[in-house]
């Protein structure tokens, strides 16, 4: 079976059921390549063909987190003889259905690049996955890294972390044993960068030209990273699809957090089940309410303050960087059967949108406003836009308004194309979506593009953005640059 065949049986397995976010574990083996291996100071690593691709699968980069629960990650050793790095590895324990492995010994990272040559000093491009720090994995088909590689000529490395309470469960304040345990997810990707920049060289990439990239959570992760002191140097531009982190939690509200999560377990986190961890996951949250929130922590340690509060954290503002969101994020949360818009109309419209606009303004005001500037759109279009608008895009804007008061000004975009929910810009940027039209392959192509000309040179190919003319691409069937896009949500929120 050739290589393509492979991977088309891969996509068809998976197109009946997208949330499953792993291959049938079989399907490398098939095309492995045992006689040609990457050789590294981690060790020698065997990899496999794809589509003319070199890809490594479950590379280890930190020894089995039960070893390190809440504390520090500690990095592999090298490995003796050849590794088949053939298939992914686990990934961290949450709540999320999924059929892949889930386990705390979960760091791992794969990697898709043109050659293993050495001397190719490629761009490296990493992409850190999404979730809200509390699910996903760098294994989901939607961001395999073999399409990218191939057509901006880079290396792709993808990624799995400890997560929720075994990533962020914040015990520092209860428990002295574990100072570091708010931020141990965000150390592993610390750990795992400090793997990419000692290794890379050998599956073609350049160590020095290495760009971060995440959707969603994964862009949380990164502005959160530009504010840690221990990630300075481990990369050199960053992009952030749908992912913004203004403020982190702060001490106080992470412990009430921790201590509500620690009632639900109700033992010893530090000998407790993995099932058991698991299912205390169902917490409330005591401060925001709903789930309870796992996210960085202001511990004094690692993160001493906001990564873009009360500006935008000095140590990356001589880093290049890439923000975008979607024009209707928020469809993604309410799909046509959620419950808020069964039966939504101007009569309950109000009742519904307040406590989904995550922002202290009158929900008459807002309705009001909108139903002014578009008269023609239905209660559902308003309730998408405004809720979009005011939790979605808002973070947006602020980190992109304190680069421009910083004098470091990023480039920002809008997926504005079919009506672009949260998540449309993964399938386009990775060239992963299923069954692509013409027209939605040619936008992937110029996502792409765009992309890989920012992870090399630090410019996508449009003006900045500054706090006159607002500069932003907007990707659409006739994609244009546009200045101030929704500038009357973006005064009104």
């Amino acid at each position: 079976m050739s290589d393509k065949s492979i991977d088309a049986l891969r996509r068809k397995l998976l197109s009946a059921a997208w949330i499953l976010p792993a291959w049938c574990a079989a399907a490398p083996f098939l095309v492995h390549a045992e006689g040609t291996a990457a050789l590294t100071p981690a060790g020698r690593f065997s990899g496999i063909r794809r589509d003319g691709m070199w890809c490594f699968y479950g590379i280890r980069y930190g020894i089995d987190t039960a070893l390190t629960r809440f504390q520090a990650p500690r990095p592999a050793a090298a490995v003796a003889g050849t590794v088949k790095a053939w298939e992914f590895g686990s990934i961290s324990p949450q709540s999320a259905r999924t059929i892949e492995k889930q386990s705390e010994d979960c760091l791992f990272l794969n990697i898709c690049s043109p050659s293993i040559d050495a001397r190719a000093k490629r761009c490296v491009m990493v992409y850190i996955h999404g979730g809200a720090y509390s699910h996903g994995s760098g294994n989901d088909p939607l961001t395999d890294g073999v399409a990218l590689a191939a057509r901006g000529d880079v290396v792709v490395v993808t990624l799995t972390h400890r997560l929720n309470a075994f990533g962020y469960l914040s015990l520092a304040r209860v428990d002295p044993r574990f100072p570091e345990s708010g931020n141990a997810g965000q150390l592993d990707l610390i750990l795992a960068l400090q793997w990419v920049r000692d290794n890379i060289a050998a599956f073609g990439g350049d160590p020095d030209n290495v760009m971060l990239f995440g959707q969603s959570g994964g862009g949380a992760k990164i502005a959160t990273l530009m504010a840690t002191s221990a990630a300075k140097g481990l990369f050199h531009k960053v992009a952030t699809m749908s992912g913004q982190q203004v403020t982190v939690s702060g001490p106080m509200n992470a412990t009430r957090r921790a201590e509500s999560y620690l009632a639900k377990l109700g033992v010893d986190p530090a000998g407790a089940s993995v099932q058991k961890m698991v299912d205390a996951l169902s917490a409330i949250d005591p401060v925001l309410g709903g789930g309870v929130y796992f996210g960085p922590v202001l511990d004094g340690r690692h993160l001493l303050r906001h990564p873009f509060y009360p500006d935008a954290h000095p140590q990356s503002l001589a880093l290049p960087m890439l923000l975008g969101n979607t024009i209707a994020e928020t469809r993604a949360f309410f799909p046509p059967h959620h419950p808020k818009l069964q039966g939504l109309s101007w009569r309950n419209l109000t009742e519904r949108i307040g406590s989904e606009l995550r922002v202290d303004i009158s929900p008459e005001h807002v309705i009001d406003a909108y139903r002014q500037w578009f008269p023609e759109k239905s209660p559902v279009d308003i309730f998408i836009a405004a809720t979009t608008a005011s939790r979605s895009w808002r973070g947006q804007v602020i980190e992109a308004e304190e680069r421009a008061r910083a004098g470091a000004p990023a480039f920002v975009y809008q997926l504005d194309f079919q009506w672009a929910t949260h998540t449309d810009d993964l399938g386009l940027v990775f060239g992963t979506k299923l069954r692509m039209t013409p027209a939605e392959r040619a936008m992937g192509n110029r996502m792409m593009d765009a992309f890989v000309a920012f992870a090399k040179t630090g410019n996508p190919g449009w003006p900045h953005y500054d706090l006159v003319m607002r500069n932003t691409m907007v990707f659409d069937v006739g994609s244009r640059v546009e200045v101030d896009p929704r500038r009357r949500e973006r005064e009104l929120f």
